[in-house]
């Protein structure tokens, strides 16, 4: 007797639970490989801003000027969107003459902080799900295979004659979640693995940015500080 073990019969003929585990594990799969090309872009995207931000910013470039320039841009992020936090801040409060160099830098501070946090969250964004499909989808796999198997035996059991033939097809059908579930795990947990390292290296060049400028503004206030200083002495 000829038995069609293709693998489309074998999906078809599973039991439903079986089917609703390779469901499961298809729509995972799907969902991550999406999010993986999606990551791909906005990681590349957010390297090469910061690469021509900062190439522009320690050019030597005036400040107020890049801060017009940068700020009349729609939907800042990365760098651009931390600069145009902190330095807003410092120039609402450089005007005020009673507030001291290390108050306008801790304020602006505060302001890239809130501005980097944000930024963390939107490049951390989609990890968690390739972290989730890769650690669980294996499980999941294996529960179908599982389940899948102990029907065959139990079907084998109401058999006059035990034979490999009679268990092939089930233990078959079962074994293609299993393998379902690693076609999901494995690509899930390579891009995790490698976005996040990318996406720590961005958020260590963001924190350096921040603390660089922060330097760089309390210079500024500081020397803006001494020159009036010395002015209302000549006056």
């Amino acid at each position: 007797m000829h038995v069609d073990m293709s693998i489309y019969r074998l999906i078809a003929d599973a039991s439903l639970l079986v089917q609703l585990v390779m469901i499961i594990l298809v729509l995972a799969s799907v969902i991550s490989w999406t999010m993986i090309f999606s990551k791909s872009r906005i990681i590349k995207v957010a390297r090469k801003d910061a690469n021509a931000f900062e190439d522009r910013f320690w050019s030597g470039a005036d400040l107020p000027t890049l801060y017009e320039k940068v700020s009349a841009k729609r939907n800042l992020s990365g760098m651009e969107h931390i600069f145009v936090a902190g330095f807003k801040e410092y120039i609402r409060l450089h005007k005020n003459r009673k507030v001291s160099p290390l108050s306008i830098s801790d304020t602006a501070l505060r302001s890239m902080k809130v501005a980097l946090s944000r930024e963390v969250d939107f490049l951390e964004n989609y990890l968690p799900f390739m972290a989730t499909v890769g650690s669980t989808s294996p499980y999941i796999g294996l529960f179908g295979t599982v389940w899948g198997i102990m029907n065959s035996f139990r079907a084998l059991s109401t058999t006059q004659q035990a034979t490999l033939a009679a268990v092939a097809p089930g233990i078959a059908e079962a074994l293609i979640a299993t393998a379902m579930g690693l076609f999901a795990a494995i690509p899930a947990v390579i891009a995790y693995n490698r976005y996040s390292n990318q996406v720590d290296r961005l958020i260590t060049r963001y924190d350096n940015f921040v603390e660089e400028f922060t330097a760089l503004l309390q210079r500024q206030a500081i020397t803006r500080e001494a020159e009036a200083a010395a002015r209302k002495e000549q006056g």
